[in-house]
């Protein structure tokens, strides 16, 4: 196992306030999807103004949607980029880990039913 570097420690105790740990997560999945889109698209062996013209876009609107700062992501053009670059497209939404806790967490006194006397 590594030693930690300065940063790994600086961004362990960032991740503590949930505010800045919610928008490390959301660009996190905003950079997985301009990796994926630039990496299939270069597999493809086509440029951004190719890919532009056989999906009916501008290069322009390829190049932001392969920037990880963009977040106007739209599924019709997702759809549309995939089918020209022959892949499969897959939305997952899940539940919050923190959701299933509470649900799976909630006290049983819930569950109690009074009895009579």
């Amino acid at each position: 196992m590594r030693k930690p570097t300065n940063f790994d420690l600086y961004l362990e105790e960032q991740l503590k306030d949930a505010a800045f740990a919610e928008r490390f997560r959301k660009a996190g999945e905003a950079w997985d999807v301009a990796i994926q889109l630039a990496s299939l698209r270069k597999k493809s062996g086509l440029s951004q103004k190719t890919l532009a013209k056989r999906v009916g876009t501008s290069q322009q609107q390829i190049s932001r949607l392969e920037s990880p700062s963009y977040e106007g992501h739209s599924l019709s053009m997702l759809r549309r980029i995939a089918e020209v670059l022959g892949a499969d497209l897959r939305v997952e939404i899940q539940p919050k880990r923190s959701s299933l806790t509470q649900i799976v967490a909630e006290p049983k006194s819930i569950y109690r039913v009074k009895r009579k006397k």
